[in-house]
């Protein structure tokens, strides 16, 4: 991705735990100016960023969401990968409560690793203190000047899993926000509000009402009931749209990802006008002084 004067949204990850081909989980990649920054990583995510050509030795920091492992099982990855490329400080890792005991489980269970790295390859190209991340707690509510960059963390609803957060990136003028995984409510209309572009987890209950039935006797059959309750509704995205007054809402962590035009059709029938169900490798232009959010396919 070239040097864009705005911000620039690359999808490293689309899908949420249920499996889908093509598909990696949840990850969202921001480029505000020269600087990277990334939100949230999935399995697979981080092979989908290094494949697109993201500048990885510019990636500041990872934001984290929550916890689940579809959001975070890629960070070593970004970790190396970023390091490999020439990352020049240690790597940032963000986010609620809980930060830093991921972080240091990460770290320790990577250690090994990196002492290999190093001997390979030696401490002069593979720093070994840049290959230990650090851990940053952001409280929801609070938010985080890089320069022009400001980032604000909201306090959304996934529960039972607390805390949860969404990530708002307002850059010279522009803005999106990252909702994580989280029903509709206060917190996500105010990280929202006004806002040029929302991508948001969405979840279809007619198909997985339909899936739920389908797997009667099953233990998919419980875990099919209880995620109904925890991730936005497509149909309650209308009100989200009209309540915030986003200007281009574009879905993500899709439950389930629609794998056929029939599953499409039924994804779709729901949302607002407009709404884009995004694919990875999709990128979202946002140009400094300009109302466009320009859609790049993949």
């Amino acid at each position: 991705m070239s040097e864009f004067d705005g911000l620039q949204v690359f999808m490293c990850g689309t899908s949420s735990p249920l499996p889908a081909p093509g598909r990696a989980q949840a990850c969202v990649a921001v480029l505000a100016g020269k600087a990277l920054y990334v939100i949230d990583a999935g399995a697979g995510s981080a092979q989908v960023a290094t494949l697109g050509g993201l500048p990885l030795e510019r990636l500041e920091a990872v934001f984290l969401t929550h916890f689940h492992s579809d959001h975070i099982a890629a960070v070593p990855e970004f970790n190396l990968n970023s390091w490999v490329a020439g990352r020049p400080r240690p790597l940032s890792v963000v986010g609620p409560a809980g930060v830093a005991e991921v972080v240091d489980g990460l770290n320790a269970a990577y250690r090994l690793d990196r002492t290999y790295r190093v001997a390979h390859h030696g401490a002069e190209l593979m720093s070994p203190e840049v290959g230990v991340m650090q851990s940053n707690l952001m409280e929801a509510g609070t938010a985080l000047s890089f320069g022009d960059l400001t980032v604000t963390s909201f306090e959304v609803n996934h529960d039972p899993i607390r805390p949860a957060v969404a990530y708002r990136f307002d850059y010279r003028g522009r803005s999106v926000v990252i909702s994580g995984d989280t029903i509709v409510n206060q917190g996500l209309l105010n990280a929202a509000k006004d806002a040029d572009l929302l991508l948001q987890d969405a979840l279809s209950l007619p198909i997985v009402q339909t899936l739920e039935r389908a797997s009667a006797g099953s233990r998919m059959e419980k875990i099919l009931h209880d995620i109904q309750d925890y991730h936005a509704h497509a149909g309650d995205l209308a009100a989200l749209v009209d309540q915030s007054g986003v200007r281009q809402l574009a879905l993500y962590h899709l439950v389930p990802p629609p794998s056929n035009a029939l599953f499409e059709k039924i994804f779709s029938r729901d949302l607002p006008d407009g709404t884009i169900v995004t694919e990875d490798s999709m990128i979202f232009e946002l140009p400094a002084g300009s109302e466009k959010v320009r859609v790049v396919a993949p």
